[in-house]
């Protein structure tokens, strides 16, 4: 789930020198992990399932599938698939051009014939935060299991009620210079260009001007604990582009999703600026990383490699 920076926020109110941040974005519906009741509680018709292109999803059921009877529709959207040991679970990999938005139904068929004898789910495509783990039941799950995975939503709920309370706060800071001073009351920031060193990917729907653009870490008195980037872009499209989600992959392959600030859609061939960043253990990335950008029901993505931030500097005591 995206939890906004309240870091990254602020610098986007710096950098982009706004006398007040954006509302912030309503939650992504796609999750890591997702987990759906057949036999009770649940709703009818196929269940949405987000995916991403080249990405594996993995359904576990606690039931055996039978063998020859999944199915896809329409047919030829994914790069491969297969049952895992003794049919209780299922991987899916859409191939590579597979879109934001596109959608592909899977069925998949028990092999004992109880009820419900049969599930179906939407492969909806997503930029990047495709669901990881899908967990089906048939059967009634202990009590204290269902104790527990409602008491852990719970707590994901407030966590996001306390971030959004604390962007709505962090709201009436100051932009521009007087921005700054209040950010130095938390740490030290350090800043660097990103002009000849980030790579662009072909396809790219918007171009980066990089002379432009900048990529920043706030320090406290021992580490790094916040990182941002300011992106200039280029919209050389007939429509507008409105960013709806970004995330980091480290040269490790370990994916973060980063807080997000745009003063206005940039319009049909003209440019404009995005602001993204992360605080907390999670910005201890490994870079260079690659950085995705995508907006919302679209296929017009940005992908932008070797992407570094500025070593961090402690405060002087």
């Amino acid at each position: 789930m995206l939890r906004p920076s309240p870091a990254a926020v602020l610098l986007a109110a710096l950098l982009a020198g706004a006398a007040q941040a954006a509302e912030p974005a309503p939650v992504s519906p796609c999750v890591s992990t997702a987990r759906f009741d057949l036999a009770t509680g649940s709703p009818e018709g196929a269940r949405d399932i987000c995916v991403s292109a080249d990405e594996p999803t993995t359904f576990f059921f606690d039931s055996r599938v039978a063998v020859g009877t999944v199915e896809f529709q329409p047919a030829g959207r994914l790069a491969d698939w297969g049952l895992g040991h003794e049919g209780v679970s299922l991987t899916v990999i859409p191939k590579g051009d597979y879109l934001p938005g596109e959608r592909v139904k899977v069925t998949v068929r028990f092999a004992d014939g109880a009820a419900p004898a049969s599930a179906s789910f939407w492969l909806s495509g997503h930029a990047t935060r495709g669901t990881r783990r899908v967990e089906v039941f048939r059967q009634p799950r202990p009590p204290d299991v269902l104790k527990k995975e409602r008491d852990e939503a719970q707590a994901e709920a407030r966590q996001c009620q306390e971030d959004k309370a604390r962007l709505l706060a962090e709201r009436q800071e100051p932009g521009g210079l007087m921005g700054a001073a209040w950010l130095e009351r938390a740490g030290t920031l350090a800043s660097k260009a990103l002009f000849g060193f980030v790579k662009e990917q072909p396809g790219n729907a918007l171009g980066l001007e990089a002379t432009k653009s900048f990529s920043y870490t706030l320090s406290d008195e021992t580490r790094p604990v916040g990182v941002a980037a300011r992106l200039a872009l280029k919209n050389i499209s007939a429509e507008p582009w409105t960013l709806a989600g970004a995330a980091l992959v480290d040269k490790a392959g370990e994916e973060v999703e980063l807080a997000r600030w745009q003063e206005a859609p940039i319009p049909a061939n003209g440019a404009g600026a995005v602001v993204v960043g992360i605080e907390g253990d999670r910005a201890q990335l490994g870079c260079p990383c690659t950085l995705k950008l995508w907006e919302a029901g679209g296929p017009r993505t940005v992908t932008l490699g070797n992407v570094t931030f500025p070593e961090g500097k402690a405060r002087a005591q």
